[in-house]
């Protein structure tokens, strides 16, 4: 078993796209984003016998916080592996981006990775720590497209069902509108009755303004932190040249309501960007944009559509994926988030949708200097001033 930097993009997407879990945040091409932000990719593959086993995609941040290596839903492990050889190529990794975080005068490395929280499936090693914060979502609200459910836990690797007889059946739409809360169905029926439309723009690099209006509008409304508009750009760009990205915009009486960056990659849509104008919140916009994007989805014959983060949902985040069915009472279904939690609006609006949720793993810091613990200091006191 070897580790080297990894060299060939169509290899690391190819092994990434095979997996039951790929995360666009760990493409060839998402690392090529981060690089147009002042942020350099590292790139870090495991293979045995010349075949890749694992990759990592690990991102250096100049942060004024702290300077560290941040790896964004990564590494990707082949499912093919036993968990003894998981572990150890886990740990292989681990010791090779210590190397090179030291190198780059880091002070901590920062692991999140797009793992089920139960049953984690690795062994890790003793020396991280839980992060003070959490980098990306990690409850997940998620549509399946076709049955067997291609993220449910006992599913086999894309490389094992290749080669089974199994094949794969599309949910309708039929389906879908049925396991929807009554109120979000009523929502997207009343969205065009007003006479909201929804198109994805056909010049996503000159209509990224729209969304970057808005996403100002909103940015100040609920006073977060946002993304750079350097990082949007980027984004949409180099993606939509591999038509791997959709920019929706939905207008009511011509104006943009609302507008979102959907990412179409590996057989996943994700609804990884969205922003509306208060003006008009009365006008249930988002709504149809939604479904306008998971009926591009299912034409696509994508499998999984990925509302991306929800707010936790009390003990049943802990335990599992859970299957939300189709009830006469949806709230007996869905627990509901804390009121109080920042994610609370957002939440109800995504699982009003139906579909299940997916706990990931807790983001993890690997400590390599003392001047860690002065960053962790600050993002304590920075998580108790947010509230969760």
């Amino acid at each position: 078993m070897t580790i080297q930097e990894a060299t060939n993009p169509q290899e690391w997407d190819a092994f990434l796209a095979l997996q039951q879990f790929r995360p666009f945040l760990q493409s060839w091409t998402m690392g090529e984003v981060y690089r147009d932000t002042g942020q350099e990719p590292i790139r870090m593959e495991v293979r045995d016998e010349e075949k890749i086993v694992a990759i990592c995609q690990a991102i250096l941040v100049p942060a004024r916080r702290g300077r560290h290596l941040s790896i964004p839903y990564g590494p990707v492990i082949s499912s093919t592996q036993t968990a003894e050889s998981s572990t150890h190529v886990l740990k292989t990794l681990l010791e090779e981006l210590k190397k090179v975080a030291r190198e780059h005068q880091c002070c901590f490395i920062r692991m999140s990775p797009f793992w089920p929280l139960h049953p984690t499936p690795y062994t890790l090693p003793p020396t991280f720590v839980s992060s003070p914060l959490h980098l990306l979502a990690e409850y997940l609200w998620f549509l399946p497209l076709i049955e067997p459910d291609p993220w449910a836990l006992t599913q086999t690797s894309n490389e094992q069902r290749a080669t089974s007889n199994e094949s794969p059946l599309s949910v309708t739409e039929e389906l879908l509108l049925k396991n929807m809360r009554k109120t979000t169905r009523n929502l997207i029926r009343r969205a065009e009755r007003d006479g909201v439309t929804v198109e994805a723009s056909k010049d996503p690099s000159r209509e990224i303004e729209h969304f970057l209006a808005l996403h100002e509008e909103t940015r100040q409304r609920h006073g977060f932190t946002p993304y750079t508009n350097t990082f949007f750009r980027s984004q949409v760009r180099r993606f939509s040249e591999r038509n791997e990205c959709t920019l929706y915009l939905a207008r009511f009486q011509g104006e943009v309501a609302a507008a979102s960056i959907h990412m179409h990659a590996f057989g996943e849509t994700s609804y990884h960007h969205g922003a509306s104008t208060h003006r008009l919140s009365k006008i249930p916009a988002s709504y149809l944009l939604q479904w306008t994007a998971i009926r591009d989805a299912l034409r696509r014959g994508d499998h999984v559509y990925n509302f991306w983060g929800i707010a936790p949902l009390g003990q049943e985040a802990e335990s599992s994926t859970q299957q939300v069915e189709s009830s006469p009472s949806p709230k007996s279904q869905v627990p509901s988030p804390k009121s109080d939690h920042p994610f609370a609006g957002v939440t109800l609006f995504k699982t009003g949708f139906g579909g299940s949720l997916l706990p990931l793993t807790h983001c993890m810091d690997f400590p390599l200097s003392a001047r860690y613990h002065l960053t962790r200091a600050f993002e304590l006191l920075r998580k108790w001033r947010r509230g969760f």
